[in-house]
């Protein structure tokens, strides 16, 4: 069976347009037409390209010498066509897809959305974190670098408190896997961080809340696991992967830069995930352990802290929040873990020093 319908012609060399008279063979989906050249063209549909502009069907066939266009307004003649296609399943699924209605458009926009904003949130962290894997450890010197030449400069480092601490510091095994240095600074300020490069910051203000060397060692243990796992950089990472996700897919390589400056200077205020503090926790008190120091040290350091908190937020909880569980989990490692206890005169009158 066959239909007819007028239709406009380019034949891919000229601009000009060539009115035609189209012959559809609905039985086997053979257009044919004739030019003004008196060429008679046959086109299958299966072979074409579909396009729909406006209230008008544009059929592309490619040629030897370029892509011929045929152009239909009469909307009956090409729904012939369509349904032809439909039958034969010739209409593929992006075809399909730009066919459905405004419904069907929106919700696959909000699908799209959802999926961008999950992947924002949770799969660019993720991959952020693993990415560490991928960076040098020198990395991790040059970033402390510049983190301390810029934020310690100014800050009171009280250069005899830092060589007790180091020696405080020595008389305890770390599990350390790179060389660890440690500054005290004489501030009223309750916190202590650690460095990608193996540099532990500790502040008079947490020291002086501590009533045993025993709290130092934990708080020590827990930094140096820091330390161990590169959290700082993981952490790092993680914040900075939305912003440098963002500027990679814009091309801004200046940005990648001044974002990553920026946020060099956030070291001693990261807040670390629940995972990482988990281990760190672990890894703290099996060091506890490990030196026959007493583990209730560090149940009482994180004691005091939270009954610190309670009055004024110490700045060591904004980036090691202890909570309820940490506590109750120290606890129950403390009633858990074998574990002897030997008193160490050296490390208290080493921490008494750091206390005056």
């Amino acid at each position: 069976m066959n239909q007819e319908a007028a239709g406009i012609y380019f034949d891919g060399k000229s601009a000009a347009p060539q009115a035609v008279t189209i012959v559809l063979n609905t039985l086997n989906g053979v257009l044919q037409f004739q030019t003004e050249t008196a060429t008679v063209e046959r086109w299958l549909l299966g072979e074409l390209s579909f396009e729909n502009v406006g209230t008008t069907l544009q059929l592309q066939k490619q040629q030897p010498d370029g892509i011929a266009i045929l152009k239909i307004t009469d909307s009956t003649f090409a729904a012939t066509i369509l349904k032809f296609r439909k039958e034969n399943n010739q209409v593929g699924w992006y075809e399909k897809m730009l066919a459905s209605g405004m419904k069907f458009h929106l919700v696959l926009a909000l699908v799209i959305l959802g999926l961008i904003g999950l992947t924002y949130v949770y799969a660019i962290p993720w991959v952020g974190e693993k990415s560490v894997a991928l960076i040098p450890e020198s990395f991790d010197d040059t970033m402390s670098g510049t983190f301390i030449s810029d934020n310690l400069l100014f800050s009171d480092v009280a250069s005899d408190k830092s060589k007790v601490l180091n020696a405080f510091a020595k008389e305890l095994q770390l599990n350390n896997k790179k060389k660890l240095k440690f500054i005290f600074v004489e501030e009223d300020i309750v916190n202590a961080f650690a460095l990608p490069d193996g540099t532990i910051v500790v502040y008079s203000g947490i020291v002086n809340k501590m009533q045993n060397y025993d709290e130092l060692v934990a708080l020590l243990g827990h930094e140096a696991a820091h330390v161990n796992h590169r959290h700082s950089m993981k952490m790092l990472c993680r914040n900075l992967s939305g912003y440098l996700f963002i500027s990679a897919i814009l091309g801004d390589a200046n940005g990648i830069m001044a974002t990553i400056g920026d946020n060099v200077n956030s070291f001693q205020s990261l807040s670390f995930s629940r995972e990482f503090e988990q281990e760190a926790d672990r890894e703290g008190f099996a060091i506890v352990v490990k030196n026959k120091v007493d583990p209730n040290g560090m149940l009482n350091l994180f004691k005091r802290l939270q009954n610190e908190g309670d009055t004024v937020i110490p700045e060591f909880l904004s980036s090691h929040p202890v909570t309820k569980q940490r506590i109750a989990t120290t606890r129950q490692l403390v009633k858990s873990t074998p574990h002897q206890v030997e008193a160490n005169s050296k490390l208290q009158q080493l921490f008494q020093q750091l206390k005056k």
